[in-house]
């Protein structure tokens, strides 16, 4: 099995999700502790300036944290590494020789029709841990009673399963935009992605320029504020959904026959365009179950917010995939796709420790495995503006 240590990348992306830092580019071809605050010496009273400040009230920041990202957990194995994915090819039609019959002529029914089968393997894992030393004895002088120094350690417990919360959920978005990229370069290659729309990286903005001259200036901005836009925005997403529930080859890079039924079918939506959509269309439409987007979950960014959550931003990617070709998209707004195109699963959460008896700490490490999984012979389609 292949085990990559991402520690690194996780640090990096952590410093992204949080706003720290603006979107980079991430290379997902192999798919972490913040700041350090301590006491100010200096302050001392305002009479004779020697005594120094004691501490009135402890406020422990201790507030679990859910996370926000699409759900695409899969199942797990206790034995065993490798996911192995069989699936069949439609046969042929063959001619039907009995409405052909011929006298003195021999019909063979022996024939050895061999099915065509391939198997799709997926043997690849990423791992991370999150270290962390506990003490009691040396932190009880700063507290006052056992109840606030049980608050402090319950709030670096918590402080632990946040920052795994979103590293996790960070691969999960990771796993989405790996797959985004390569739908989009499977369309484009290098090719700019404002002069066309592809059958599976759909242009909505060229689409929707071709139809209205009148459209000829808008930029990706104005487009997601236009009623008229998201109208036909919500008409294209609308007929894909319909479209993917037909059998076809046109909606996966594989292009493989394949057809994606409505209740095998994820849609995500990019939290600006959706509630734009909200506000500048459904609120003042009487009957606006006729331009309402389909039910979707929701995410604030495909891959970070960047420092100031601009739309330019939060609709980008900017990622190296695994077959090394590199790809920026900005304008996403949303993607379709089926259950089995992409995955999150064999996932194992699990915590160790130490006891170092000289110093009187204990050490945890909050340790993560998983395999994640975009399997690009199943339906997969990007909604963008450029």
């Amino acid at each position: 099995m292949e085990v990559k240590q991402i520690y690194e990348l996780m640090n990096t992306v952590t410093n992204e999700v949080l706003g720290k830092s603006d979107l980079v580019t991430e290379d997902l071809s192999n798919v972490v502790d913040i700041g350090t605050e301590i006491f100010n010496a200096n302050a001392v009273d305002n009479y004779v300036r020697s005594l120094v400040d004691h501490i009135g009230r402890v406020i422990f920041v201790n507030r679990p944290y859910s996370g926000s990202v699409p759900s695409v957990l899969m199942d797990g194995w206790e034995y065993g590494s490798i996911c192995e994915k069989i699936s069949a090819d439609m046969p042929e039609a063959t001619e039907n020789e009995s409405w052909k019959l011929e006298d003195g002529t021999s019909y063979d029914t022996n024939i050895f029709y061999q099915p065509k089968v391939s198997a799709k393997f997926f043997n690849k894992r990423v791992t991370f841990e999150v270290p962390m030393s506990f003490t009691e004895r040396q932190v009880k002088e700063s507290f006052s009673s056992a109840a606030q120094l049980n608050g402090f350690i319950s709030m670096l417990y918590n402080e632990i399963d946040k920052s795994m919360t979103v590293k996790i959920d960070s691969l999960v978005m990771r796993t989405i935009a790996n797959m985004i990229g390569t739908t989009v370069y499977s369309d484009f290659q290098s090719a700019d992605q404002s002069t066309k729309s592809g059958v599976k990286a759909v242009n909505l903005l060229k689409l929707y320029k071709d139809r209205n001259a009148s459209a000829a200036d808008m930029t990706a901005e104005q487009a997601i504020t236009s009623p008229d836009f998201i109208r036909f925005a919500s008409y294209m997403m609308g007929m894909y959904e319909k479209r993917l529930a037909t059998i076809s080859t046109l909606f996966n890079v594989g292009g493989k026959p394949r057809f994606t039924p409505s209740d095998m079918l994820h849609v995500v939506l990019l939290a600006d365009f959706a509630s734009s959509a909200g506000a500048y269309l459904q609120s003042d439409t009487f009957h606006n179950e006729f331009v309402a987007l389909p039910k979707a979950e929701i995410v604030p960014y495909w891959q970070a917010s960047g420092s100031d959550y601009v739309f330019s931003n939060t609709s980008q990617i900017n990622i190296k995939m695994p077959g090394g070709n590199t790809i920026d998209v900005k304008g996403i707004l949303g993607v379709m796709f089926d259950r089995d195109a992409l995955g999150v699963c064999n996932k194992d959460r699990r915590v160790t420790t130490n006891y170092n008896a000289k110093g009187e700490f204990w050490n945890q490490w909050a340790k993560f495995d998983c395999e994640y999984f975009n399997d690009t012979n199943e339906n997969f389609v990007v909604f963008f503006v450029a």
